[in-house]
């Protein structure tokens, strides 16, 4: 027994399917799409992480310089 009680057999066999459908060509185009996807999905989110971290960076920044120039303004 396979993956939800399909066999490796019949996976197989719906994967020669689909390839004599679409052909070869048009499922590495859309392997390829695919994966670009997800790798400009990854890279949008380690961009959203660093300008999170910028953002805290400043704000952190800004805090610790506000009481000193309370104290000179006293």
């Amino acid at each position: 027994m396979g993956i939800g009680g399909i066999s490796i057999w019949q996976l197989l066999i719906i994967l020669v399917i689909v390839a004599l459908i679409f052909g070869t060509r048009k499922l590495r185009g859309v392997g390829s799409d695919l994966g670009g996807a997800v790798k400009g999905f990854k890279k949008a989110l380690d961009d959203d992480e660093s300008k999170k971290d910028d953002v805290e960076d400043v704000v952190a920044e800004a805090e610790s310089a506000e009481p000193a120039e309370s104290d000179s303004k006293s």
